[in-house]
């Protein structure tokens, strides 16, 4: 369920910008602002444990870079770029927390997580600089340069998330995550969301704008969890291939975005190296 909230996102979110509905940033502030009055309405009804003060601070570094940074990169980059560029290159995230696991949590890099590595930075490479989009507007090369950022950002986040959640239930910590957050993309979405003309909006669009507000963001927050109470995290994680299989799907069943060789080579070599990162070592008997 998560990952097909996520999957139908990409084209939703990207029809709505590209429309002019909604630019971006006040996109972000609209998506985190309704998220946020959701959690602590749920936070009413199910009872969480109290937070030390010191936590707090961990709490706002995980908003910075899984709520600030993530969101108002993801949807700028969504905006320049394709939903299937977006989707892919998404899926390097298990390679820079692999990366970053390496360094901050003593994980070992093996020979073959090397290559993974290589393999995932190439098809990166390539779909950035060889990428094109059907949307004249679109700078495919800076949005999926900010998509990847995004990715790097969502990854730390997750780094940090994984000392919260050894600590606490998530239902504890996530509604002030999203009120951080909330504070932060204030100032840079609000010019942007005050210019929305909700009257010009077609039911289609109120469903995209509900769609990525309360699916795509409530949602896939509330049910990841709960994914992760009786699934092990690298289960959990391997889901992430059918985010590009979905937003792709249906990103051509919308005519938003097609499929060129380029695409193809990028996605095989993101998702070998993908694969060999998380592939699991032999043990000798």
């Amino acid at each position: 369920m998560v990952q097909l909230l996520y999957g139908l996102n990409y084209t939703f979110a990207k029809n709505v910008m590209n429309e002019n509905f909604i630019k971006p940033f006040g996109f972000v502030l609209l998506r985190v602002a309704g998220a946020t009055v959701l959690f602590w309405l749920l936070g009413l009804v199910v009872k969480s444990e109290k937070i030390e003060k010191k936590d707090y601070l961990t709490i706002f570094f995980a908003a910075v870079f899984g709520v600030f940074i993530n969101m108002l990169l993801f949807l700028k980059g969504l905006e320049l770029t394709s939903p299937i560029h977006a989707s892919v290159i998404m899926t390097i995230t298990p390679i820079i927390i692999l990366v970053l696991s390496t360094f901050f949590l003593d994980e070992k890099l093996t020979k073959l997580k090397i290559l993974g590595v290589f393999l995932g930075f190439c098809g990166g490479v390539l779909l950035t600089a060889l990428g094109k989009s059907d949307r004249v507007g679109d700078n495919v090369a800076l949005g999926n340069l900010f998509i990847f950022i995004n990715a790097v950002s969502y990854s730390i986040y997750v780094i940090i998330v994984k000392k919260l959640t050894a600590k606490y239930h998530p239902f504890t910590f996530i509604k002030w995550l999203f009120l951080f957050g909330l504070v932060l993309v204030l100032p840079f979405g609000y010019s942007e969301s005050v210019e929305v003309q909700w009257q010009t909006f077609s039911p289609y669009i109120w469903f995209s704008v509900a769609f990525v507000i309360i699916g795509a963001t409530f949602g896939t927050y509330f049910l990841n969890p709960l994914a992760l109470r009786s699934l092990k995290a690298s289960t959990v994680g391997v889901f992430i291939y059918l985010q590009p299989v979905i937003a792709g799907i249906f990103a051509l069943i919308m005519g938003v975005d097609s499929v060129d060789s380029v695409k193809i080579i990028a996605m095989s070599l993101i998702f070998s190296g993908v694969y060999l990162v998380t592939k699991k070592p032999k043990v000798s008997v």
